[in-house]
């Protein structure tokens, strides 16, 4: 199953994304912790090393994220040249007051009142880059939603005389190469509904989380899973849920099942979990890069 997402607004907000970053000090990358590579926009990567600008990557709802995963991740990030990356939850005061001090430390020579910091805001949609804005200028000054893309428009909000602040939408890349990278988005809510079939979304996750999370998924919907695929675990949600199509002699409603799924993943209450990690996503990478048996070859196989 490929995933793509690309409304029309996105490529005009790139483009004005690639004018401002021109006037920018630092780009405050917000990214999900849960897909912190996923969730990472190449394009943005692409706009800011033309530039040369430093980047802070926020790795952001890691109160859902599994923490060694994310250590892992933080160690990667931090590791790459003229990038500084951080765990935050954009709904903790106390992580988003750290910012502008980590961000300042990106830019040293922007540090008064006549060179001001200027900060540019930018990530894929819905990893919280509203919520941040919001926390950072302390009152509503960005739609907040529990949808993808309903910030539209690019903005600027002068902090004070020493911290400039500019606020992108949330932006993808045309085509999204890897189909996982399109699951792991479509699972976290990154991309819209109308991009993606919800159950086939949720039984790629149901089997992640079988391999590696079993023992979240036994205590959230009481299960027993030896001998279950992804499959058979969605049937068992919909009969724990009551999830029943009616007038169909008791037929399981798996679309049902499969909202209640990847709510129960996107807000935590399945536990802390992490769709990827740095040695996860290399294997990952190896195995597409792989070539696809030549029809010769199966043929050869079956031979023998």
């Amino acid at each position: 199953m490929s995933i793509q997402w690309y409304p029309g607004h996105m490529t005009s907000a790139r483009k004005k994304a690639a004018e401002t970053l021109a006037v920018a000090d630092v780009v405050v990358e917000v990214l999900d912790a849960r897909l912190p590579q996923a969730s990472s926009n190449p394009m943005i990567h692409e706009l800011r090393t033309f530039r040369q600008r430093p980047c802070l990557k926020l790795l952001n709802k890691a109160d859902l994220a599994d923490p060694e995963a994310t250590k892992a991740w933080l160690a990667y990030f931090d590791a790459q040249p003229n990038v500084k990356a951080v765990a935050i939850s954009c709904k903790k005061a106390s992580d988003v007051a750290r910012i502008p001090g980590l961000a300042q430390k990106l830019a040293p020579h922007r540090n008064d009142a006549v060179k001001p910091l200027r900060l540019m805001i930018m990530g894929i949609p819905n990893v919280g880059k509203s919520t941040l804005l919001n926390a950072l200028v302390k009152k509503k000054v960005a739609a907040v939603g529990d949808q993808p893309a309903v910030t539209k428009s690019q903005q600027r909000i002068d902090i004070s005389n020493r911290l400039t602040l500019y606020d992108t939408p949330g932006m993808l890349w045309p085509k999204i190469d890897h189909p996982i990278d399109g699951l792991m988005m479509a699972a976290s809510h990154a991309v819209g509904v109308n991009a993606y079939i919800g159950e086939d979304v949720a039984t790629w996750l149901a089997g992640y989380l079988l391999e590696h999370y079993p023992a979240l998924l036994e205590a959230r919907y009481s299960l027993k899973l030896e001998g279950l695929d992804a499959v058979a675990v969605l049937e068992c949600v919909a009969k724990k849920r009551g999830c029943i199509i009616k007038g169909r002699g008791g037929e399981l409603d798996l679309e049902k099942a499969s909202g209640i799924l990847l709510t129960d993943y996107r807000s935590g209450a399945l536990g802390r979990i992490s769709l990827e990690t740095p040695t996860l996503r290399a294997e990952r990478a190896a195995s597409l890069a792989q070539p696809a048996p030549k029809a010769s070859d199966e043929a050869g196989s079956a031979a023998d």
